[in-house]
């Protein structure tokens, strides 16, 4: 076997990734293994194409959309137009972030008011009985 290529196994161990995983993947059109029968040889390619979407998945794109720039590496403009378009989702997910953050450190406060308040209503009820 080439030592540029990886089994299966190889891929899932290296990535920590299920085979399922894999082959969800692949037929999504994010990685192309080469198949060889029932077997699937992953390339360098594969390997660089797979750490992107994970990263991509760990930020919060959407699998169409991963797909969609790292299909744009494919384009052969020395992949200017992919960067672009990445840096500009990747501008737009940050923003998007940082909103969903500022809402739930939001919630947060208010909860931890809330059980503040619940707290001292509950400790009323432990007075001692003066009787």
């Amino acid at each position: 076997m080439d030592d540029d290529l990886m089994t299966i196994r190889q891929m899932c161990d290296a990535f920590d990734v299920t085979p399922r995983t894999l082959r969800f993947y692949e037929a999504k059109e994010l990685i192309f293994p080469i198949r060889e029968g029932q077997k699937r040889l992953y390339s360098h390619r594969d390997r660089g194409r797979l750490k992107l979407i994970l990263r991509g998945k760990r930020f919060g794109f959407a699998l169409e959309e991963m797909r969609q720039l790292l299909n744009l590496y494919d384009r052969g403009d020395a992949q200017e137009e992919q960067l672009k378009r990445t840096v500009t989702a990747a501008r737009e997910r940050l923003a998007q972030m940082e909103r969903q953050r500022d809402e739930l450190t939001e919630a947060i406060d208010e909860l931890r008011q809330q059980l503040e308040a619940g707290a001292e209503m509950l400790s009323a009820f432990r007075t001692p009985d003066t009787h």
